[in-house]
């Protein structure tokens, strides 16, 4: 645990000089304030910005902030002294993936308090904002193991991201996509945003939501065993 705690403590000075990560955590935040206080509409669902920008955040931040930290320090060998200072593997992705997490818990609290949240519509959307930060996690580790460097991660993050921050909100102008993108945990987390108060998470959801957590963490161990973290 105090090596978790050393490697969580780091991070969080690295990301104060790193902007490309910092804007990934205050984006979509600080337009939900925004939006949320200066559009009204006639006709528009309550908490309608909050729950839009809430799926893509958890669509694009998690997953691009941790493949970007791994692929970093793999490339910058910062992560291979690491492994020389006999800090194990899963010490590092826990204090890597707690650090993101957190931070992403952060981020949806301060959509929650943007989109005026309240009573028992807050709890439920905090976890449903937990799991899916989770999926995004795993996914975002994944390709920063699999990556040699940051120019690769890149290349491989900005499809997947786009594909998982965007199919919710095109969901909703394209029903062909709306059939595709309900196989997918960002539009299950997005209905389930639709409910906070009355939630019911069906068969579907949960199992759509179970096989991508899945699905992602055997992708991890895959591309752990191929290419590992030095």
């Amino acid at each position: 645990m105090r090596n978790v705690a050393v490697i969580f403590e780091k991070q969080c000075r690295d990301t104060l000089k790193n902007k490309n990560v910092l804007i990934q955590f205050l984006l979509f935040p600080v337009m939900t304030v925004i939006m949320e206080h200066s559009v009204d509409m006639e006709g528009m669902p309550p908490h309608y910005f909050a729950q839009l920008f809430a799926a893509m955040y958890i669509g694009m931040a998690p997953l691009t902030c941790m493949a970007s930290i791994i692929s970093e320090e793999k490339e910058k060998n910062t992560l291979r002294v690491l492994l020389m200072s006999n800090v194990r593997p899963m010490e590092y992705l826990l204090g890597i993936g707690g650090y993101v997490w957190l931070l992403c818990m952060c981020g949806a609290g301060v959509i929650a308090a943007g989109g005026g949240f309240s009573g028992e519509e807050l709890p439920g959307f905090l976890l449903v904002m937990a799991v899916g930060s989770l999926t995004s996690l795993l996914m975002g580790a994944a390709i920063g193991t699999w990556s040699k460097n940051q120019m690769a991660a890149t290349s491989v993050t900005v499809p997947v991201m786009m594909v998982f921050a965007f199919c919710p909100m095109l969901s909703m102008f394209n029903e062909t996509i709306s059939k595709v993108a309900r196989f997918t945990y960002s539009q299950q987390v997005s209905l389930l945003m639709e409910q906070l108060g009355h939630m019911q998470v069906s068969a579907e959801c949960a199992a759509v939501i179970g096989g991508n957590i899945i699905a992602a963490a055997a992708v991890f161990v895959w591309a752990y065993r191929k290419s590992g973290l030095a």
